[in-house]
């Protein structure tokens, strides 16, 4: 382990949801790893959501040594609404142009922390989509090392694409090679999201992602929320692609989930949760296990589609009918369908007439509202599947459960976390892709039963999703002499860091 001294280090999350848990995550492992001081700077909305993670803790010795630190922020100066600083479907692109006005603020900050304390931190950690942050970093001394909250495969193919347009017409087919993957791996123009498909380099989307994820390829190293046995492949192919370091120390989730065996009775029972925080609950999380308590182990297909998305009303209606079809028992996260005020109340009449009712009435399918206990959910006993859109700790929160996967992938980098999940893990099958796909009952109800059979295909997706859990598990694991590999990598980290401190310290 690296010795333990009093150093600091400044974080800086992009402004979402899916960001800020896993920079927290690392906050915390680093501090219990090092006793370091850590600092995590952001707008004030998301300072005040980070700090609910500590009101909603039981015990946090660690709240006197990381420290959450607010960046000015108009919301209204950047063509925001009110009351808004994190990511959304609606507002991603003022959001992401916004991002750019933080960095002379969280320059002035950084400075006045090595004013205060002698000298710079000994790193900043930023996030992918704040490349600017490299800059800062080495006009104050100090080196910036690039935080990849998404796996190693995903965050190849989304820095890939970007930095490699434009995508369409490079073949006279749908399908396309990608720089950094393999000459045998194939990408198809529907895999992206219609920002990429017509991105030529020259708009706003592209010369925003271009810059900043060049900027980023300029830091000291990256880390990525993944592990070395998990995806060795994209971790390989990623270190190529960057020509630098990459640390791959996670996952970074509540360490009782990946220590104990019987998780579904541990992390109910002290209420871990990465999503709770600043969540208004809908349902109780003890009227959620009850429910689920009630049927059969591997039983239960669960459905969730991220803190932000939702599907198109037809595909609402659809997977509705074909879930009611394949009579499988399910607890389905559900919002208003894409093209509705997402933050409205939901109506019955996106969904089939009586189908709430009938669903309660046979104790088939719980429905909740907005948000549910997620990681209680996958950790039960009855959970048997997990209908997702893909996002990176949903599918790490999954398959820590050895939970396979039906994939839905919408936006960000999803589509290639599914393709990985299928074609490299076989943990996973694929119904839709993205709010515009057109699916129908018929094959919702074959695709759950294909995934719910404990034999075939089902009984081999669940069996390599065991082999993952263990690996997951393996990774962190920290008992004496026995380090997992995300453990070495974040001793790495710490001592090339300190290494560098002092190369720098002695130059100057």
């Amino acid at each position: 382990m690296a010795s333990k001294s009093i150093e600091h280090i400044v974080m800086l999350p992009f402004m979402a949801h899916g960001h800020l848990i896993p920079f927290l995550a690392l906050a915390r492992q680093i501090h219990q790893a090092t006793g370091f001081k850590i600092s995590i700077a952001s707008t004030p909305l998301n300072i005040q959501y980070l700090s609910s993670t500590f009101n909603s803790s039981s015990d946090e010795p660690e709240n006197d040594h990381i420290h959450l630190l607010e960046l000015p922020f108009c919301n209204t100066d950047n063509g925001l609404p009110e009351n808004s600083e994190n990511l959304s479907l609606a507002s991603i692109g003022k959001l992401f142009s916004a991002s750019l006005g933080l960095r002379k603020p969280f320059h002035s900050l950084v400075s006045d922390i090595a004013a205060k304390q002698g000298h710079p931190p000994l790193c900043i950690i930023s996030d992918v989509f704040l490349g600017w942050a490299t800059e800062v970093a080495s006009s104050l001394g100090t080196v910036n090392v690039t935080f990849s909250t998404g796996g190693a495969y995903g965050t190849l193919a989304y820095s890939s694409l970007w930095l490699n347009l434009p995508q369409r017409g490079r073949s006279d087919s749908d399908e396309f090679h990608l720089p950094g993957f393999p000459d045998s791996c194939r990408f198809h123009v529907n895999q992206l999201h219609h920002f990429l498909r017509n991105a030529d380099g020259t708009d706003s989307w592209s010369k925003f992602f271009q810059s900043q994820i060049s900027l980023s390829m300029q830091s000291f190293g990256w880390l990525c929320n993944t592990a070395e046995e998990f995806e060795p492949a994209g971790l390989e192919w990623l270190r190529n692609f960057l020509k630098l370091p990459v640390w791959a120390i996670g996952p970074l989730l509540p360490p009782m989930v990946l220590n104990n065996d019987d998780s579904s009775l541990s992390v109910a029972a002290s209420g871990i949760s990465t999503r709770r925080a600043g969540k208004k609950l809908e349902i109780s999380i003890e009227k959620c296990m009850e429910w689920l308590e009630s049927h059969s182990p591997a039983s239960v297909l669960y459905i969730s589609f991220g803190s932000q998305n939702s599907v198109g009303p037809s595909q609402m209606m659809e997977l509705a009918i074909g879930l009611e079809e394949s009579a499988k028992p399910f607890v389905w996260v559900i919002r208003p369908p894409v093209g509705f005020e997402p933050r409205s109340e939901f109506r019955a009449e996106y969904l089939p007439e009586g189908f709430e009712e009938r669903m309660e009435k046979r104790k088939q399918g719980l429905l909740v509202r907005n948000w549910a206990p997620q990681l209680e959910i996958l950790s039960h006993k009855s959970t048997g599947a997990f209908l997702s859109h893909c996002g990176w700790n949903s599918v790490l929160e999954s398959l820590s459960q050895a939970v396979p996967i039906i994939g839905w992938p919408l936006a960000a980098e999803q589509a290639y976390n599914s393709k990985m999940l299928v074609e490299e893990m076989g943990v996973s099958v694929e119904l839709a892709r993205g709010v515009q796909s057109s699916i129908d009952s018929k094959e919702v109800k074959r695709v759950i039963e294909l995934v719910m059979d404990r034999k075939g295909k089902g009984g081999d997706m669940r069996s390599k999703a065991m082999v993952i859990k263990e690996q997951l598990r393996a990774s962190v694991r920290d008992e004496g002499e026995d380090k997992g590999s995300s453990v070495k990598a974040l001793d790495d980290l710490i001592k090339t860091l300190q290494s560098k401190w002092q190369m720098i310290n002695s130059i100057s």
